[in-house]
């Protein structure tokens, strides 16, 4: 691991001045469990870390219930960026409003990761692909030519590959689910904050100067807005086994239901793309219909239409349909005929 100065402001305001204007040079530590891996691994090796542990406030606390309602604006839950990932799953209001968050937060790592991984870095971590995370290997995000996914071993990589240089998989299992539930998130650099769309967060990088979202490199997540809509809202995961894992594919929705027919339908998937993946024809699949075991399946099918696997991943393409259709009759509190 290359030698670095350790830095521990008490604000954000401090930590931002300490960012610079480049990738590579300063990496942000919270909960340490993806920027230690790649240092070990020699992908990250900055000269500065820039810790945000040293700072007290909103970054980290839960601040639910109706921010916003008080001055005439949408009520809104608000969620500070450096909550950890079991506070998350564990919290009985956010359990309530937003299962598809909680159930997508308590099956992150095991306990020792949820109890040390945060919200932001949930959101803005690095992918996990194999050639990327090999040192040896001069891939297209290290400054070379070539995704070595695209010929080579790829059964865990995109099956949403169209017009994409680099074919990973975006890691973020919380992502889906905010996109689904219309979250934003509130941005602080240089200037003032910004608040910026979940859905247009994400990027699919295709050099070693971008990372896996649009913000700057002096820019830092300080937290996430979710809109209370009363949306039903679930995740469904299928994974490889059910231990420490990260998801073979993920299916997040919402939709509001009344006399059993979905409207305001959001569906996202997760594992399967660059960046996670808006189903637009699906959503369009169940909008204003009942919600059965029928449509549902109908609505799967169409998450998956569009889908171009690589030469090792078209199992993939199954596991979406069922994946969306498990999801949406969860959401829709219907029974669950796979754990009959």
């Amino acid at each position: 691991m290359k030698n670095f100065t350790y830095y521990r402001p008490g604000s954000v305001k401090e930590a931002v001045g300490l960012l610079g204007d480049k990738w590579g040079s300063v990496e942000l530590l919270a909960g340490g469990t993806d920027l230690h891996d790649l240092q070990k691994e020699y992908v990250a090796q900055p000269e500065k870390v820039v810790s945000l542990n040293g700072i007290t406030g909103d970054m980290f606390l839960w601040q639910g219930g109706k921010a916003g309602a008080k001055d005439g604006g949408e009520a809104s839950t608000v969620i500070g960026a450096g909550l950890k990932l079991a506070a998350i799953a564990e919290n009985k209001d956010l359990q309530a409003a937003f299962p598809a968050l909680t159930t997508a937060a308590g099956l992150i790592g095991g306990p020792q990761i949820r109890n040390m991984g945060t919200l932001g870095g949930n959101l803005c971590q690095r992918n996990r692909c194999w050639y990327f995370r090999d040192e040896h290997v001069n891939c297209l995000l290290k400054g070379g030519d070539k995704c070595f996914a695209l010929d080579g071993e790829n059964q865990y990589h995109a099956i949403f590959t169209q017009g994409h240089k680099c074919v990973i998989v975006h890691p973020s299992t919380l992502a889906p689910v905010l996109i689904a539930l219309g979250a934003s998130a509130v941005v602080s650099g240089p200037k003032e904050k910004r608040g910026l769309e979940l859905a247009k967060f994400f990027h699919a990088p295709t050099s070693a100067s971008e990372r896996e979202h649009v913000l700057a490199p002096n820019e830092i997540v300080v937290a996430v807005t979710i809109p209370d809509k009363a949306l039903k809202n679930a995740s469904y995961e299928v994974r490889h086994k059910q231990s420490y894992d990260w998801p073979l594919v993920q299916a997040a929705v919402a939709f509001k239901l009344s006399g059993g027919k979905a409207s305001d339908v959001r569906i996202v998937l997760g594992h399967v793309a660059p960046t996670p993946h808006i189903a637009t024809a699906a959503a369009k699949a169940l909008e204003g219909k009942e919600v059965s075991e029928a449509t549902a399946t109908e609505t799967g099918k169409a998450a998956a239409k569009d889908a171009k696997p690589l030469s090792q991943n078209a199992y993939k393409v199954k596991l979406v349909e069922v994946a969306v259709k498990r999801a949406v009759l969860t959401a829709a509190g219907l029974p669950k005929y796979w754990e009959a």
